[in-house]
């Protein structure tokens, strides 16, 4: 009789770590939302400095750096194969694919329509966190948050003259690769943060998939022909491209972390803010005022994730 009470405390006591445990870690990938806002404006920064194709990979690859020395990881040898193939690949196609879109946009308005096709990744990873759940009708509930949170969306990126959607249609019939790139690369992160948890068995390849992604960004950079800068950018330039590195290698740590060992439901909400986050955070760094229609977008954003943490299938 003595022994199952002790049995029954432990086993709470197991349970209570093991929740703590979840709770931290996703916090930590909230964390990686905030810093992902900082992004977009960051990077736009750098590459005015250094064209677009040479600061992509000086960022990625001091990131890749970084992350080799504060966040070495395990050994290659533990990692599952299939984890290692196909969510590297994913995590590589990805960036390359952003990359290579706000390259190959003809225009800034063309950029800003790429940027919002991007976007959809959040919505993306919802519906597909709910098809994976094996939750009887879990997509139809998870449908009005997603529908609700991406209107936020293209309004607040929209800015204030919202989106000319005649003319968005003609851009992608006129150029239609980095739509389609933009677009791929949102499914394809979704797809990762959605499938790489079951696929890794607790290995985190962050800090391997990055060196991957600085190879094929400066097998780009050659490609295109941009070179060099033809003068010297000041020192400024070169610690935004540190600060850049730190901003996305940071966050990309801990999102892995978190989709590793949290709560993937609600990361994948949370992540509903990051587009409005970016805006918000640009705006910030380039000196941009906000507008109406960015501040109605929020609200929509964070009506849409209420909708998905109330409206849960039973």
């Amino acid at each position: 009789m003595k022994g199952k009470p002790k049995n029954s405390s432990s086993n709470r006591a197991a349970t209570s770590n093991r929740n703590v445990s979840t709770a931290r870690a996703t916090m930590v990938g909230f964390a990686a939302i905030a810093l992902w806002s900082m992004m977009m404006g960051l990077v736009r920064i750098v590459s005015e400095s250094f064209g677009a194709t040479l600061g992509s990979a000086m960022i990625y690859t001091c990131g890749a750096i970084l992350l080799l020395i504060f966040r070495r990881p395990a050994p290659l040898r533990t990692a599952p194969r299939r984890y290692l193939l196909i969510g590297g690949s994913l995590f590589v196609f990805y960036e390359s694919s952003i990359a290579l879109s706000i390259g190959l946009a003809s225009s800034a308005a063309q950029s800003v329509e790429i940027s919002l096709v991007n976007y959809l990744w959040p919505t993306l990873m919802v519906l597909l966190a709910a098809m994976v759940s094996r939750k009887r009708h879990a997509v139809w509930f998870a449908l009005p948050g997603a529908l609700v949170a991406t209107a936020g969306v293209v309004l607040s990126v929209g800015g204030n003259s919202g989106l000319d959607w005649h003319a968005a249609m003609q851009h992608v019939t006129d150029n239609p690769l980095p739509y389609a790139l933009s677009f791929l690369g949102a499914l394809a992160w979704s797809v990762y943060a959605v499938a790489t948890p079951s696929m890794s068995k607790g290995y985190d390849g962050t800090s391997v998939f990055f060196p991957c992604v600085c190879v094929a960004l400066w097998i780009v950079h050659f490609a295109s022909g941009e070179g060099l800068p033809e003068s010297t950018p000041p020192l400024h330039a070169w610690l935004t491209v540190l600060v850049t590195a730190v901003v996305i290698a940071g966050g990309y740590a801990c999102w892995g972390f978190g989709i590793l060992h949290g709560s993937m439901e609600k990361m994948a909400i949370a992540s509903y803010a990051t587009p409005v986050l970016s805006v918000g955070a640009s705006a910030v760094l380039l000196g941009l005022s906000l507008s109406l229609p960015f501040w109605c977008g929020a609200l929509l954003v964070a009506a849409g994730s209420v909708l998905n943490l109330l409206i849960k299938p039973r």
